[in-house]
């Protein structure tokens, strides 16, 4: 069964813009958990745009699902997730002026880099993901880090101007998908992904987990959290089919 990781990243980008109580991400978690999340995914930035180092800690404690911490491979961030101890961790690309993340990570540069991030987090007991383009170098490239998954970046599969390119970018996709499942990686995806573009990337077998956000606070503002993530969880699970 296709899982859901709901981002609750955005809710506390609203709660930032005025640095006060509300929204409460955490409260946004829980909902997120009542309508059928399978896990709570969060990003701790070097910046904390949005979610604090209390959000995190706090957030560890009040989950009754999966923890996913998204962050960058940075010595100050590694050493909070040790310390928090997050189900898993996702590491990602990281600028300081991106609006939200342009692209998969670097691994074939940062090969030797992340090699040793990932086994500082093994020694912790922290299962590692790293989120890449659905690229043959890349995916290669993960597999010598020892990290246990992949999250397949398809923001250029959301942002496709064309049916044409929207067909080529989830090929792309498919293909980078089979070739981590043949090579022992588990297989997520996300970034972009709503409820008009999400059902033919559930469509491809080798995915187990999609990681969204956006759309779904979106759509929350509108109808509700809760009755968001159900949305998005019949609508992916029938895609499945």
């Amino acid at each position: 069964m296709l899982k859901l990781g709901i981002n609750i990243d955005h809710v506390a980008t609203l709660r930032q813009q005025r640095r006060g109580q509300e929204p409460d991400p955490i409260s946004a978690a829980l909902l997120a958990e009542t309508a059928g999340a399978d896990s709570i995914v969060c990003h701790l930035r070097e910046d904390r745009r949005h979610i604090q180092e209390q959000d995190l800690h706090i957030l560890r404690g009040a989950i009754k699902t999966k923890l996913n911490l998204e962050m960058a491979a940075s010595p100050e961030i590694i050493k909070i997730a040790c310390q928090e101890k997050p189900d898993w961790v996702t590491l990602v690309p990281e600028k300081r002026a991106e609006l939200t993340t342009e692209g998969g990570l670097d691994v074939e540069k940062r090969s030797g880099y992340l090699k040793d991030v990932v086994s500082e987090f093994r020694k912790s007991g922290i299962p590692v993901s790293l989120f890449i383009d659905a690229d043959a170098n890349q995916i290669e490239a993960a597999v010598k880090t020892g990290a246990e998954t992949v999250e397949l970046h398809t923001g250029r599969y959301a942002d496709a101007a064309t049916e044409k390119e929207r067909d080529a970018e989830l090929k792309k996709i498919a293909a980078g998908s089979n070739m981590a499942k043949s090579l022992g990686l588990k297989v997520a995806a996300g970034h972009g992904l709503d409820y008009r573009n999400v059902r033919p990337i559930t469509r491809i077998p080798e995915i187990e987990e999609l990681n969204i956000g956006y759309s779904i606070i979106g759509r929350a503002v509108f109808i509700g959290l809760e009755e968001a993530v159900r949305e998005m969880i019949k609508l992916i699970r029938r895609g499945k089919c």
